[in-house]
This record gives C-alpha cells, structure tokens and sequence, in this order.
C-alpha cells in the first residue's frame, strides 16, 4: 500500500509528538503542516516559531501560519494542491470551516486530550485533574463542526494517581495520542476500522480556564484545592494572598481533619510543610512561590517568613 499523504495541523508540544511519530512512521508521508503564527516570547518577547513549525521546518516541510485559516481562503487553496489524502489536527487551535473538512479523501482526524465525550472543550487534560478524575486518556475522533463531537476512532486511556499533576499527564497522553495515529488511524484508512457515535447523554464541557480561578478559595475543600493546584500547573498557576502579596502554590497535599477555625487560617507549622484548613480538611503546603520569587521548599520559605499558628491566608 502507498503512504497515506497528511496535512498535518498543530501548534504546542503535545501536537509535536504525535507529528513526530508521522515523521518517522514508514505508511505516512507529511506533505504540509499548518500553524499558528510566530509568538512573542521570552524575556526580551522576541517572535518565536511554534514548537510544530521549528519540527516541520527542520525536516524541510511545507509550513503555513496564518492568523485565521478561516478568514484566508486562498490558502486552502494551496493546501489543496499539497494532495493530502488526510487531516490530522493536534491542538491546533482554530476552528476549521466545513469546506476544509471536506478538503480530504478520509476527512480530518483530531487527537483530543480527554476520553469523549467527557471533557469537550478547550482545557479536558486540566479540568480531568480539577474534577478529581480517577481515569483520562486520549481520542482519536473524526472531525465535524460540533466542537468535539465527531465519531470516535479510537481511544487510549490512562489512571490518574493521586499525586500526578497536568503535566505529567500531558505528556502521557501526548505519547498515547502518537499511537492512535500510528495504529488506529492506519485502520481507519485501510477501511479496517468503523468510527463509532458518541454518546451525547454523556456530554461534559471542558470550558476554558480563565485567570479569576487562579486564586484559592480557601472555603473549598482541601481536595478540590489539590484538584485545582495540579491541574492548573499546565496554566495558568494557582496562588493565595499572605500579607496581601501573591503566594503561588506548586506542592501540596490534602487530608482529612476537622477543623474549629475560618477557613485559610494557619493550624500548624512543621520543618517541611505548614498546613491550612480549608472548608473541608487541611491542605499541606510543600512547595510555593512568593511574589517576584523563585519557586522554593516551604522549608526555605519559612526561614524567611516565619508563619505562626493562626494567621491567614487569602486575605
């Protein structure tokens, strides 16, 4: 059998895994990719190529950034003539018109962060953690215009442990979503493998993170913060106030306890960690981050701001 030619759509790191597995896999040829446009970054916010483009240029591929795919129509035309006999889209991060799903012999595919229909959306790997979800994965859905909604190649699912945290779990997914592609996307193709519908009763949006969440309400539960803490460590951070200055949160550790004080009061301060009550149990600090500083121990942290018993965060 000839290779499958791909137009292959994507933008961050967890689309350049699953780039590179087409790359170098023996039935795909890459015969373009699209991206998003060139990024401030960094200190001195100079324009950076994608993760996606810099692969794709080092392997001398056909690149397109454009601003909106949907507002250029003039290149779809030339993505059409690159002769693409499939779309492959991983994060890409635009929204796709009708016309370009019907530009390919076996339609687009999309690598999705979750396993559908749980987790539509624009964040599914960091409202997986947030909501306590023992279970993620990863599918390989066939593109329509419904957000998320098309009929599933495949899937591949991983345990969410106690401790693991959205970046952990991107990378797991992404290595996963790389097999879907080498695997079931060549029996989609081959006519080996039939798309199945998902079950719409079963629905759950993934919404994007907006900033106001970052800060801890400390009334929640001490589990629902750790949910939050881990989750939002792929972005955007989760942070209290102490003192009235920023306090970012990265370690953390929630237990059962009853508690007699307001929520976000300090009820114990030890060599490693100093614990908070929350509007059900304790959270456990371990690492954090002050305001114009460096990520640190709270061990560190405590030799320089000596918290007692009582006093209060996020106020």
């Amino acid at each position: 059998m000839s290779k499958v030619r791909v137009c292959f759509l994507g933008t961050p790191e967890f689309a350049v895994t699953s780039l590179k597995a087409l790359l170098s896999d023996e039935h795909f040829e890459v015969v373009g990719v699209v991206t998003q446009p060139d990024r401030p970054a960094g200190r001195k916010l100079q324009l950076t190529p994608s993760p996606v483009k810099a692969l794709a240029q080092a392997h001398g591929l056909k690149v397109l950034a454009p601003e909106s795919l949907k507002a250029n129509p003039l290149m779809l035309q030339e993505i059409k003539t690159w002769g693409a006999e499939v779309a492959v889209v991983v994060a890409f991060g635009q929204i796709l018109t009708q016309e370009f799903l019907d530009s390919f012999r076996f339609g687009c595919v999309n690598v999705h962060g979750s396993v559908l229909p749980r987790w539509r959306g624009a964040a599914p790997i960091q409202r997986a953690i947030e909501a306590g979800d023992v279970e993620s994965g990863v599918t390989l859905q066939k593109m329509v215009r419904k957000l998320d909604a098309g009929d599933i190649i495949g899937i591949r699912r991983v345990k969410i442990t106690p401790e693991m945290n959205a970046l952990e779990l991107h990378d797991e997914l992404a290595r996963l979503g790389a097999e879907l592609l080498q695997v079931e996307l060549m029996d989609y193709v081959r006519g080996n493998l039939a798309p199945v519908p998902q079950d719409e009763s079963q629905v759950t949006l993934a919404k994007k993170i907006e900033k106001q969440e970052s800060q801890i309400d400390w009334a929640t539960s001490a589990k629902a913060i750790d949910g939050k803490v881990r989750g939002f460590v792929y972005g955007p951070g989760t942070y209290t106030l102490l003192q009235g200055k920023k306090l970012k949160l990265h370690k953390v550790k929630p237990v059962s306890g009853i508690t007699t004080v307001a929520p976000g009061t300090v009820t114990s301060v030890n060599e490693d960690h100093f614990s908070v009550a929350t509007g059900d149990g304790i959270l456990k600090i371990y690492e954090l981050q002050p305001e114009s500083r460096n990520r640190m121990l709270a061990q560190d942290f405590l030799k320089g701001h000596p918290l007692k018993v009582g006093d209060m965060l996020g106020v």
